[in-house]
Protein backbone atom coordinates (compact mmCIF):
# COMPACT_ATOMS: atom_id res chain seq x y z
CA UNK A 1 0.00 0.00 0.00
CA UNK A 2 1.73 3.42 -1.05
CA UNK A 3 0.54 6.33 1.03
CA UNK A 4 1.28 9.39 0.20
CA UNK A 5 4.04 12.02 1.24
CA UNK A 6 3.94 15.79 0.83
CA UNK A 7 6.79 17.75 1.51
CA UNK A 8 6.20 20.81 3.27
CA UNK A 9 7.79 24.58 1.77
CA UNK A 10 10.72 24.98 4.76
CA UNK A 11 13.56 26.39 3.75
CA UNK A 12 15.33 27.09 7.22
CA UNK A 13 19.07 25.68 7.83
CA UNK A 14 18.15 23.08 5.16
CA UNK A 15 15.79 21.41 6.93
CA UNK A 16 13.06 19.40 5.24
CA UNK A 17 9.45 18.50 6.56
CA UNK A 18 7.44 15.46 5.11
CA UNK A 19 4.18 14.30 6.21
CA UNK A 20 3.19 10.46 5.64
CA UNK A 21 -0.43 11.27 4.75
CA UNK A 22 -1.40 7.73 6.89
CA UNK A 23 -5.17 9.53 7.40
CA UNK A 24 -5.70 8.77 3.68
CA UNK A 25 -5.42 4.43 4.44
CA UNK A 26 -9.35 4.33 4.59
CA UNK A 27 -11.91 7.01 4.75
CA UNK A 28 -13.45 5.79 7.97
CA UNK A 29 -10.57 3.52 9.61
CA UNK A 30 -7.54 5.75 9.11
CA UNK A 31 -4.27 6.26 10.04
CA UNK A 32 -3.05 4.38 13.15
CA UNK A 33 -6.69 3.29 13.58
CA UNK A 34 -6.14 1.16 10.55
CA UNK A 35 -2.55 -0.15 11.51
CA UNK A 36 -3.97 -0.88 15.50
CA UNK A 37 -6.95 -2.70 13.94
CA UNK A 38 -5.40 -4.88 11.31
CA UNK A 39 -3.95 -7.72 13.36
CA UNK A 40 -6.71 -7.60 15.96
CA UNK A 41 -9.13 -7.90 13.54
CA UNK A 42 -7.37 -10.99 12.00
CA UNK A 43 -7.17 -12.49 15.87
CA UNK A 44 -10.63 -12.55 16.48
CA UNK A 45 -11.85 -13.85 13.15
CA UNK A 46 -8.92 -16.74 14.16
CA UNK A 47 -10.70 -17.21 17.71
CA UNK A 48 -13.96 -17.10 16.42
CA UNK A 49 -15.35 -13.94 17.78
CA UNK A 50 -18.84 -12.91 16.69
CA UNK A 51 -18.76 -9.43 18.67
CA UNK A 52 -15.74 -6.62 19.30
CA UNK A 53 -16.44 -4.89 22.68
CA UNK A 54 -13.64 -1.08 22.90
CA UNK A 55 -14.03 1.75 25.30
CA UNK A 56 -13.87 5.55 24.46
CA UNK A 57 -14.60 8.94 25.19
CA UNK A 58 -17.09 11.04 23.60
CA UNK A 59 -15.45 11.99 20.22
CA UNK A 60 -13.30 9.29 19.81
CA UNK A 61 -11.58 7.95 16.42
CA UNK A 62 -11.28 4.72 18.02
CA UNK A 63 -14.72 4.40 19.06
CA UNK A 64 -15.87 5.33 15.27
CA UNK A 65 -13.05 3.26 13.27
CA UNK A 66 -14.32 0.38 15.28
CA UNK A 67 -17.60 0.69 14.67
CA UNK A 68 -16.96 0.96 10.92
CA UNK A 69 -14.29 -1.99 10.82
CA UNK A 70 -16.22 -4.25 12.90
CA UNK A 71 -19.85 -3.72 10.56
CA UNK A 72 -17.44 -4.29 7.54
CA UNK A 73 -15.69 -7.78 8.98
CA UNK A 74 -18.72 -9.15 10.08
CA UNK A 75 -18.38 -8.82 13.54
CA UNK A 76 -21.31 -6.70 16.35
CA UNK A 77 -19.93 -3.90 18.03
CA UNK A 78 -20.31 -2.80 21.44
CA UNK A 79 -18.86 0.19 23.07
CA UNK A 80 -18.15 1.69 26.58
CA UNK A 81 -18.76 5.33 26.64
CA UNK A 82 -16.82 7.39 29.34
CA UNK A 83 -20.07 9.76 30.52
CA UNK A 84 -23.05 8.55 31.36
CA UNK A 85 -24.83 12.13 30.57
CA UNK A 86 -24.21 11.06 27.16
CA UNK A 87 -27.02 8.89 27.08
CA UNK A 88 -29.11 11.08 25.58
CA UNK A 89 -26.92 13.23 23.09
CA UNK A 90 -26.28 10.28 20.88
CA UNK A 91 -27.94 12.47 17.92
CA UNK A 92 -26.10 16.12 19.27
CA UNK A 93 -22.65 14.35 18.81
CA UNK A 94 -21.47 13.23 15.41
CA UNK A 95 -18.91 10.19 16.65
CA UNK A 96 -21.90 8.34 18.20
CA UNK A 97 -24.25 9.18 15.68
CA UNK A 98 -21.37 7.80 13.69
CA UNK A 99 -20.86 4.68 15.16
CA UNK A 100 -24.69 4.26 16.10
CA UNK A 101 -25.42 4.29 12.42
CA UNK A 102 -22.82 1.42 12.30
CA UNK A 103 -24.52 -1.24 14.10
CA UNK A 104 -22.14 -0.02 17.44
CA UNK A 105 -24.22 -0.97 21.11
CA UNK A 106 -23.20 1.20 23.51
CA UNK A 107 -22.96 1.05 27.46
CA UNK A 108 -22.83 4.42 28.96
CA UNK A 109 -20.20 4.64 32.48
CA UNK A 110 -19.81 7.41 34.88
CA UNK A 111 -16.35 8.58 34.71
CA UNK A 112 -15.42 6.37 38.30
CA UNK A 113 -17.00 3.71 36.61
CA UNK A 114 -15.33 4.01 33.40
CA UNK A 115 -11.40 4.05 35.16
CA UNK A 116 -12.25 0.16 35.90
CA UNK A 117 -11.68 0.05 31.88
CA UNK A 118 -8.31 -2.66 33.00
CA UNK A 119 -10.14 -4.07 36.13
CA UNK A 120 -11.17 -7.86 35.45
CA UNK A 121 -14.06 -7.50 37.59
CA UNK A 122 -15.43 -4.94 35.33
CA UNK A 123 -14.58 -6.78 32.08
CA UNK A 124 -16.18 -10.11 34.07
CA UNK A 125 -19.39 -8.53 34.16
CA UNK A 126 -19.20 -6.73 30.78
CA UNK A 127 -19.14 -10.44 29.55
CA UNK A 128 -21.89 -11.41 31.74
CA UNK A 129 -23.85 -8.77 30.00
CA UNK A 130 -23.37 -8.85 26.85
CA UNK A 131 -21.56 -13.01 26.13
CA UNK A 132 -18.42 -13.64 24.47
CA UNK A 133 -16.26 -10.68 22.76
CA UNK A 134 -13.09 -9.70 21.79
CA UNK A 135 -11.48 -6.88 23.83
CA UNK A 136 -9.83 -4.52 22.22
CA UNK A 137 -8.57 -1.69 24.74
CA UNK A 138 -8.71 2.11 24.80
CA UNK A 139 -7.40 3.48 21.70
CA UNK A 140 -6.36 0.23 20.97
CA UNK A 141 -3.07 -0.48 21.92
CA UNK A 142 -1.96 -3.72 22.33
CA UNK A 143 0.87 -6.04 21.05
CA UNK A 144 -1.21 -6.66 18.00
CA UNK A 145 -2.10 -3.06 17.45
CA UNK A 146 1.90 -2.31 17.80
CA UNK A 147 2.48 -4.64 15.20
CA UNK A 148 0.15 -2.67 12.97
CA UNK A 149 2.07 0.03 13.70
CA UNK A 150 5.57 -1.15 12.74
CA UNK A 151 4.53 -0.68 9.25
CA UNK A 152 3.79 2.78 9.26
CA UNK A 153 7.98 3.26 9.05
CA UNK A 154 10.10 1.14 6.33
CA UNK A 155 13.32 0.90 4.99
CA UNK A 156 12.42 3.31 1.85
CA UNK A 157 12.31 6.04 4.77
CA UNK A 158 15.87 5.58 5.43
CA UNK A 159 16.73 9.06 4.52
CA UNK A 160 14.71 10.51 7.41
CA UNK A 161 16.72 11.57 10.11
CA UNK A 162 13.70 12.27 12.58
CA UNK A 163 10.24 10.92 12.47
CA UNK A 164 7.67 12.55 14.51
CA UNK A 165 4.09 11.13 16.14
CA UNK A 166 1.55 12.62 17.92
CA UNK A 167 0.98 10.37 21.31
CA UNK A 168 -2.35 9.05 22.95
CA UNK A 169 -1.70 5.78 24.49
CA UNK A 170 1.28 5.05 23.53
CA UNK A 171 0.78 2.37 20.47
CA UNK A 172 1.74 4.01 17.58
CA UNK A 173 4.94 5.44 18.46
CA UNK A 174 6.00 2.12 20.03
CA UNK A 175 5.51 0.78 17.09
CA UNK A 176 7.27 3.23 15.00
CA UNK A 177 10.48 3.26 17.68
CA UNK A 178 10.59 -0.74 16.85
CA UNK A 179 10.61 -0.09 13.05
CA UNK A 180 12.60 2.66 12.67
CA UNK A 181 16.56 2.28 11.21
CA UNK A 182 19.53 3.08 13.83
CA UNK A 183 19.99 6.34 12.71
CA UNK A 184 16.89 7.45 13.42
CA UNK A 185 14.97 9.21 16.25
CA UNK A 186 11.57 8.97 16.89
CA UNK A 187 9.59 12.20 18.41
CA UNK A 188 6.51 11.82 19.93
CA UNK A 189 4.22 14.67 20.88
CA UNK A 190 1.37 14.07 23.16
CA UNK A 191 -2.16 14.84 23.56
CA UNK A 192 -2.10 14.91 26.96
CA UNK A 193 -0.38 16.53 29.62
CA UNK A 194 2.29 15.01 31.86
CA UNK A 195 5.13 12.67 31.17
CA UNK A 196 3.20 9.42 32.67
CA UNK A 197 3.08 8.13 28.70
CA UNK A 198 6.76 6.99 29.05
CA UNK A 199 5.92 3.66 31.35
CA UNK A 200 3.50 2.75 29.20
CA UNK A 201 5.56 3.37 25.86
CA UNK A 202 8.22 0.91 27.38
CA UNK A 203 5.58 -1.86 27.60
CA UNK A 204 6.07 -2.15 23.76
CA UNK A 205 9.02 -0.21 22.29
CA UNK A 206 12.05 -2.72 22.57
CA UNK A 207 14.24 0.42 21.34
CA UNK A 208 15.76 3.29 23.31
CA UNK A 209 15.62 5.61 20.18
CA UNK A 210 12.29 7.49 20.63
CA UNK A 211 11.39 10.85 23.17
CA UNK A 212 8.66 12.78 24.02
CA UNK A 213 8.17 16.41 23.51
CA UNK A 214 5.68 17.37 26.44
CA UNK A 215 5.34 21.27 25.79
CA UNK A 216 2.85 21.04 22.63
CA UNK A 217 -0.38 19.83 24.94
CA UNK A 218 -1.94 23.46 24.49
CA UNK A 219 -3.50 22.72 27.86
CA UNK A 220 -4.12 18.89 27.69
CA UNK A 221 -6.46 16.17 25.93
CA UNK A 222 -8.96 17.77 23.77
CA UNK A 223 -7.72 21.43 24.66
CA UNK A 224 -7.78 24.03 21.97
CA UNK A 225 -7.29 27.56 21.68
CA UNK A 226 -7.73 30.60 18.97
CA UNK A 227 -4.00 30.14 18.12
CA UNK A 228 -4.18 26.54 17.78
CA UNK A 229 -7.95 26.59 15.24
CA UNK A 230 -6.14 29.44 13.19
CA UNK A 231 -2.84 27.35 13.13
CA UNK A 232 -5.12 24.19 11.32
CA UNK A 233 -7.08 26.43 9.09
CA UNK A 234 -3.96 28.67 7.69
CA UNK A 235 -1.94 25.41 7.14
CA UNK A 236 -4.63 23.59 5.43
CA UNK A 237 -5.05 26.57 3.40
CA UNK A 238 -1.20 26.88 2.53
CA UNK A 239 -0.73 23.18 1.97
CA UNK A 240 -3.94 21.26 1.44
CA UNK A 241 -3.29 19.48 4.63
CA UNK A 242 -6.51 19.63 7.10
CA UNK A 243 -4.97 18.27 10.49
CA UNK A 244 -7.14 17.62 13.22
CA UNK A 245 -7.50 19.63 16.48
CA UNK A 246 -6.71 16.81 18.98
CA UNK A 247 -3.40 15.00 17.63
CA UNK A 248 -2.10 15.82 14.30
CA UNK A 249 -1.92 19.71 14.70
CA UNK A 250 -0.58 20.09 17.80
CA UNK A 251 2.28 17.49 16.50
CA UNK A 252 2.63 19.95 13.50
CA UNK A 253 2.48 23.33 15.34
CA UNK A 254 5.60 21.39 17.47
CA UNK A 255 7.58 20.64 14.96
CA UNK A 256 7.44 23.86 13.49
CA UNK A 257 8.06 25.27 16.47
CA UNK A 258 11.08 23.39 17.05
CA UNK A 259 12.67 24.24 13.70
CA UNK A 260 12.00 28.04 14.39
CA UNK A 261 13.84 27.55 17.99
CA UNK A 262 16.73 25.63 16.23
CA UNK A 263 16.10 22.44 17.94
CA UNK A 264 17.12 20.37 14.61
CA UNK A 265 20.15 20.30 13.60
CA UNK A 266 20.68 22.15 9.77
CA UNK A 267 19.94 19.82 7.05
CA UNK A 268 17.74 17.57 9.32
CA UNK A 269 15.59 15.27 7.28
CA UNK A 270 11.91 15.20 9.39
CA UNK A 271 8.59 12.60 8.49
CA UNK A 272 5.66 13.41 10.17
CA UNK A 273 2.92 10.70 10.50
CA UNK A 274 -0.40 12.18 10.26
CA UNK A 275 -2.31 9.93 11.86
CA UNK A 276 -6.06 10.47 10.94
CA UNK A 277 -8.59 12.09 13.36
CA UNK A 278 -10.02 14.21 10.84
CA UNK A 279 -13.68 12.43 12.03
CA UNK A 280 -13.49 14.59 14.84
CA UNK A 281 -13.29 17.77 13.70
CA UNK A 282 -17.30 18.10 13.61
CA UNK A 283 -17.79 17.35 17.19
CA UNK A 284 -14.64 20.12 18.14
CA UNK A 285 -16.75 22.59 16.09
CA UNK A 286 -19.97 22.15 18.05
CA UNK A 287 -17.86 22.50 21.32
CA UNK A 288 -16.06 25.62 19.96
CA UNK A 289 -19.40 27.18 18.85
CA UNK A 290 -20.66 26.90 22.33
CA UNK A 291 -17.31 28.74 23.71
CA UNK A 292 -17.81 31.34 20.71
CA UNK A 293 -14.41 30.82 19.05
CA UNK A 294 -13.70 30.48 15.34
CA UNK A 295 -14.42 27.02 13.40
CA UNK A 296 -11.88 25.09 11.89
CA UNK A 297 -12.75 25.15 8.48
CA UNK A 298 -13.04 21.34 7.15
CA UNK A 299 -12.31 22.02 2.85
CA UNK A 300 -10.57 24.90 2.01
Amino acid sequence: MKIPTHYLPITKNGISVAIRREDLIHPFVSGNKFRKLKYNLLKAKEEGHAALLTFGGAFSNHIAAVAFAGKENGFKTIGIIRGDELRDKIAENPTLKFAQQNGMEFEFVSRTQYSDKENPEFIEKLRHKFGDFYLIPEGGTNALAVKGCEEIVTEEDSQFDYICCAVGTGGTISGISNSALPHQKVLGFPALKGDFLKEEIRKFATNENWELVTEYHFGGYGKVNAELIDFINNFNQNNNIPLDPVYTSKLTFGILDKIEKDYFPANSKILIIHTGGLQGIEGMNKVLEKKQLPKIKINV
